[in-house]
């Protein structure tokens, strides 16, 4: 089936009170195990590309790779881009046929941000796109670990539910990721800690009171850090000491919240190196690519599946 718009998928599963698995991509292994694992669960899918990822793998790669996905799956798939940090960025993907583009000028001063934001929506919107923008700013890597541009931030700056509705009329914006304590990367906490999730339920009740209805909000930075398998990065020759993410208990709370889309990255990086690294401990001789990416695609899948079934909940609703 042919690409599917976000705003169509957020209506849903506003209405169902589920949330959309968004993951982000850039090779084919990972293609595969996200789509074959929500098209065995039924779940609908939004795959993200973020800037580093199209440097990394060639736009047109990773086109083609999606483009081979989509014809052989029955679920709606959309494709976001995570991050845009630029006007051009976001241009350049709506005209490749992105049906989602994301503005992150969250660094910028709230009116600097919201001029960009508008300019990216006022695009979008004349090109059938749809536009996420940021408010607050995320503790972690800005963008991609490694990406050109990206920077890493080391204090967070909540949102603020007066200032989320005043952005949101200004830019037009159609879903907006809010900083409730969520950060990028595998090392999110110390200790033990969690999401501001009263926060989040002002900031939804705000924009609800200001009649923008059942607003879609987005939480990035929502990988859990499975401990089993940073516990099997670290026993086959890993070295992440103190890796922790977000309780996949406040995810569930942030969901019913009216979360509707939730990022997940790093979660896909420790599967997937977990399962190459425990080829390589128990086959040190090994050298086919297929030997060890195969079992760790399957990994990969294995986590997507649990994610869409256990805390997403939008298995079994691809076709609402």
């Amino acid at each position: 089936m042919p690409l599917t718009h976000t705003r169509d998928l957020f209506a849903k599963a506003l209405k169902g009170k589920y949330a959309l698995g968004a993951f982000n991509v850039n090779n084919m292994e990972l293609i595969q195990a996200i789509v074959e694992a929500c098209e065995e669960e039924k779940a609908p899918l939004i795959l993200q590309i973020s800037k580093g990822a199209r440097q990394y793998a060639n736009p047109v790669y990773l086109k083609k790779l999606i483009e081979a996905a989509v014809s052989l799956s029955t679920i709606p798939i959309a494709v976001h881009l995570d991050h845009g940090d630029t006007f051009e960025l976001c241009k350049q993907c709506i005209d490749e046929g992105f049906t989602s583009v994301m503005i992150d000028a969250s660094h910028e001063p709230f009116e600097k941000n919201a001029e960009i934001t508008r300019k990216v929506v006022e695009y979008a919107h004349k090109h059938n796109g749809s536009v996420e923008a940021e408010l607050g700013h995320l503790v972690g890597a800005q963008f991609d670990d490694g990406e050109e541009g990206g920077a890493h931030s080391s204090s967070g700056h909540y949102t603020n539910p007066d200032e989320a509705v005043k952005f949101v009329k200004e830019t037009g914006c159609d879903s907006l990721a809010v900083a409730i304590g969520n950060s990028h990367g595998a090392y999110k906490f110390k200790g033990t800690q969690h999401l501001d999730l009263e926060r989040l339920k002002l900031i939804k009740k705000a924009l609800m009171d200001a009649g923008l209805g059942d607003y879609p909000l987005v939480l990035h930075g929502a990988s859990s850090v499975p401990q089993q398998l940073v516990a099997e990065v670290n026993k086959y020759g890993g070295k992440m000491p103190d890796a922790q993410g977000v309780p996949e208990a406040d995810i569930e709370v942030a969901r019913r919240t009216g979360c509707t889309k939730v990022n997940i990255d790093t979660d896909l990086r420790i599967a997937l190196t977990a399962g190459i690294r425990k080829v390589f401990a128990e086959s040190p001789k090994e050298f086919d690519p297929r030997k060890y990416l195969g079992p760790a695609r399957a990994a990969v899948k294995d986590l997507v599946r649990h994610k869409v079934k256990n805390v997403l909940c939008c298995a079994g609703h691809a076709f609402d």
